[in-house]
């Protein structure tokens, strides 16, 4: 089989995912083996691959093909989610497009375009997925709105609200007047904007006085029934028991005291608008104040807003401040900075609205999920630090605004049933409601099309908390086979942006509903960010397109580059550069594969006593940092894990032993070598295979006929065995003199084709059966232990040890001299930087402990050169 001099990742990656799938290596049954399972965060079903769900994919992907690799009935849930204010929104705008309006369908017909959009567009991020490689177990796609989903959302629903925790309620929520719809705390993201305070003149009933309150929205005023002062604010006093009249408007309203006025902030009183701030609202009910509600659903104004009746907001605010001028109400304005909550989904500015909603109750429901995390332990989050974070937000958690003003999503299954009551019944079909309207109305004549069900949806993180447990089907049938084998799942991977929206609610969802925590570890990932620390996003137009990287860089380069810059929980800083990289390591192993490939092996040759050494050396070398990357997966730190195995493949592989151990040119190699080569780069790729699948099965079925179940993806991953630290000290040593060695002919421009002897003064043991690797990599014709300094020889030191070449020409002392004070002066330099920045208390208090600790081998490396250098300008 011809090997191409080129490595085409299009053409190995299509090929070599095509033929996993056909041999369902992906797929996974209950056996006996020990299941490891994951459930993927599952994408908006509108969405398209985007660099976070790179790096979280390709973390997931690594866990499970390695798990694969060590024996565990691997198995990966794929799946996406419904996303109810997202594809509402995309296919509103489609029928808009059309010159449909929303308002003009039935629910029904809504659905039905939903549906078509759904299936038009919905496979698409799963298609890009398997461009990835992920190796997903496709069989088991689930999505939320999948019946037997909808049915697990149905029974939970009607058993919380058997047990008291759902209830309705008239409540101050977020409304979002793009999307029409209710959003809980959660969704509303607070973005500081410039502004305008308004100073507006209140005339007092009856006087010619005037009281002065400041606001940020003016076309707020239509609605105030009250202005507050402080009751002990001296300033006031006077205006206890009188009335204000609010302008353009002519209300006369009362003039109210409490407490919650702060004094210090604007003018010390407040026009009070109950419908339309939460704070106002507690005041208002507290003082049994009238409610007016001055805005549609659209956030244009509705009747209550007189002449601006049917006028946006925003536009009614500008109008407004003018009108408020021309009739002298306006005192002045002030520039003024402040935090305007805005909907996460679609940007648009959130009005506070009183609304009836469905709620959770919270307080209990959440108990066993901050002991899990915080006593227990059996479920910890990775890394650490996120703890406080999941301790604030559980510990202040408030009741769940489940419902949403959407056709999009799981319907709540509650029905009324005495039109204009508000009497209903709530169960997990319509057949048990009519069941239930009968026996609580005592009319056995009711029909289905005399109950109606509830108009709103329920929040999509009502669905999504379930999906641990539902894509096993373990609400609906929590005895059958697959719940029981891979429930609990072992590791979850998301991003610490909905640590509380998802992460937080599965543990509530799998102690309540399934009495057992959803997984044991959460693997949080940083946020992937540019260059200026942005957080990449399409509206920023600073996140580049996945897809076309991968056409660019191969599967395996993105997945290394993005992998090798990704601690656990620490932002990735995206560098293209980093993609480049990644690509570069894998043509620099199929050069390695190429060479090894190219040799020929002569079954009489004897092993040479350099190879032995390469071999006994490459083995601890392997051996070790086998170990190390064993441990780094142990702590999930999967960065650390893949440089640890670029480093042994690039370096000590690559650049070393295939030097130490390849024949000359023109000869072979003996059949010991090559066998214990060929076993060390399968071995290199057995534990780069879950970083970088592809490349690595192509080279695996290259080296020889490979029968189905031997394929790369189910081969076993090594085991870690043994090594001797000292060997790995002395190839140290040994690696310095043959630099040293290399650089002296290269500075005296001696051919490497010139043999050459070396003589050693020993004051330190040196490892003899090195010498063999020191006598080929630097062609030396012998290696002696002397007793005394050699004269008219080029000489360098390694540690306490001086080392002579011969060397006939004679040495200008002076020249050698200036050479190594520009050298030494060079090191000293750099040290001085180096410990500079590690005096920085600033700098080793906020660094991350990697950098620190390079920072450290910096230091200590430098020494040693300074070290050296001295020595070798003593022996002059």
């Amino acid at each position: 089989m011809s090997i191409p001099a080129k490595y085409n990742a299009q053409l190995v990656e299509e090929k070599w995912y095509q033929f996993w799938m056909e041999n369902n290596y992906f797929h996974s049954e209950p056996d006996d083996r020990e299941p490891y399972t994951i459930v993927i965060p599952p994408p908006n079903v509108t969405g398209v691959l985007h660099m976070g769900h790179m790096l979280n994919n390709t973390i997931q992907d690594v866990l499970i093909r390695r798990k694969r690799m060590q024996g565990y009935n691997a198995c990966w849930v794929p799946g996406t989610d419904h996303a109810s204010i997202a594809t509402e929104a995309k296919v509103v705008a489609k029928l808009k497009a059309q010159g449909i309006e929303k308002s003009d369908l039935s629910r029904e017909e809504f659905i039905e375009h939903a549906w078509d959009w759904t299936r038009e567009h919905g496979g698409l991020i799963l298609e890009q997925l398997k461009k990835l490689g992920a190796s997903c177990d496709w069989e088991r796609t689930k999505f939320t709105m999948d019946e037997d989903l909808n049915k697990a959302v149905n029974k939970v629903f009607f058993n919380l609200h058997e047990k008291g925790l759902i209830y309705k309620g008239y409540r101050m929520v977020n409304w979002d007047p793009e999307a029409k719809t209710t959003l809980s705390d959660e969704e509303v993201i607070y973005v500081e904007k410039p502004g305008k305070l308004y100073y507006v003149n209140y005339a007092i009933e009856g006087s010619d006085e005037v009281v002065q309150i400041a606001t940020t929205r003016p076309e707020t005023i239509l609605g105030d029934t009250a202005i507050c002062v402080h009751p002990e604010d001296e300033r006031f006093y006077h205006l206890k028991g009188k009335k204000a009249i609010v302008p353009i408007v002519n209300r006369a309203i009362p003039i109210i005291e409490d407490e919650y006025v702060d004094r210090e902030f604007g003018t010390g009183s407040l026009k009070i608008t109950p419908a339309h701030d939460p704070n106002d609202k507690e005041i208002g009910e507290k003082h049994n104040l009238e409610v007016i509600d001055i805005f549609n659903d659209d956030a244009t104004l509705n009747k209550q807003g007189l002449h601006y009746e049917g006028m946006d907001r925003f536009k009614v605010r500008k109008e407004i401040v003018k009108e408020l001028e021309e009739k002298g109400f306006l005192a002045k304005t002030e520039d003024y900075m402040h935090k305007v909550g805005t909907s996460e989904r679609t940007k648009a500015v959130i009005e506070p609205k009183i609304s009836e909603q469905w709620f959770l109750k919270m307080e209990d429901l959440v108990k066993p999920a901050i002991e899990a995390v915080l006593k227990t332990k059996d479920v910890k989050l990775v890394p650490h630090k996120f703890i406080n974070t999941y301790r604030h937000w559980m510990e202040n958690i408030r009741d769940w605004n489940i419902s949403r003003q959407l056709y999009w999503g799981h319907r709540i299954p509650a029905y009324y049933y005495a039109e204009g009551s508000g009497d209903y019944v709530v169960a997990e079909s319509v057949e048990e409601a009519l069941i239930k309207a009968k026996e609580r109305t005592g009319n056995n004549n009711l029909k289905v099309k005399d109950i109606k069900q509830d108009e709103d949806s329920l929040d999509t993180w009502f669905s999504s908390w379930l999906w641990p447990i539902s894509v096993f089907d373990g609400i609906n049938n929590p005895e059958n086979e697959d719940f029981k084998y891979y429930y609990p799942t072992n590791d979850l991977v998301t991003g610490p942006d909905i640590l509380f929206f998802w992460v937080a609610r599965m543990i509530i969802a799998g102690y309540e509903f399934a009495d057992e925590k959803p997984f044991e570890h959460v693997y949080l990932t940083g946020l992937v960010r540019d260059k200026k620390r942005r957080k990449m996003s399409k509206s920023l137009g600073n996140s580049p397109d996945p897809v076309e990287l991968m056409e660019s860089y191969g599967a395996d380069g993105v997945r290394a580059g993005i992998l090798m810059s990704s601690a656990a929980g620490n932002d990735l800083l995206f560098d293209e550069g980093l993609m480049l990289q990644g690509r570069n390591f894998a043509n620099k192993i199929w050069n390695g594969f190429r060479l090894v490939k190219g040799w020929k092996v002569n079954s009489d040759a004897g092993q040479p006593a350099s190879s032995r050494m390469a071999i006994e050396w490459y083995q601890a070398k392997f051996n070790k940092t086998l170990k190390f990357v064993n441990e780094q997966f142990e702590q999930y730190r999967l960065s650390d894990a893949l440089t640890a195995i670029y480093k042994l493949v690039w370096d000590d592989f690559s650049s070393w032993y295939l030097e130490m151990v390849k024949p000359e040119y023109g000869e072979s190699i003996d059949p010991l070598t090559f066998e214990a080569t060929v076993t060390f780069f399968e071995n290199n790729i057995k534990i780069l295979h879950p970083f970088m699948p592809f490349i690595t099965e192509e080279i695996w079925q290259y080296f020889k006929e490979r029968k189905s179940d031997e394929a790369l993806i189910v081969s076993k991953y090594p085991d870690e065995g043994d090594f001797d630290a000292t060997i790995l000290e002395s190839f140290e040593v040994i690696k310095e003199i043959i630099s040293s060695v290399r650089n002296l002919r290269k500075q005296k421009n001696i051919s490497f084709k010139e043999k050459l002897d070396l003589s050693i003064l020993k004051k330190e043991t040196i490892e003899t059966g090195f010498y063999a690797l020191i006598r080929k990599m630097c062609n030396i014709s012998e290696v002696k232990e002397i007793d005394e300094k050699l004269e008219n020889a080029l000489t360098f030191r390694v540690g306490p040890n001086e080392f002579f070449i011969p060397f006939t020409e004679e040495i200008d002392v002076e020249e050698e001299k200036s050479k190594l004070e520009q050298e030494l002066a060079y090191h000293k330099g750099f040290l001085q930087s180096v410990q500079k920045k590690l005096a920085n208390e600033r700098f080793v208090n906020n660094a991350p402990e990697k950098v620190i600790e390079m920072e450290r081998k910096k230091e200590a490396d430098a020494l040693a050169k300074i070290s050296m250098v001295e020595q070798s300008l003593a022996s002059l």
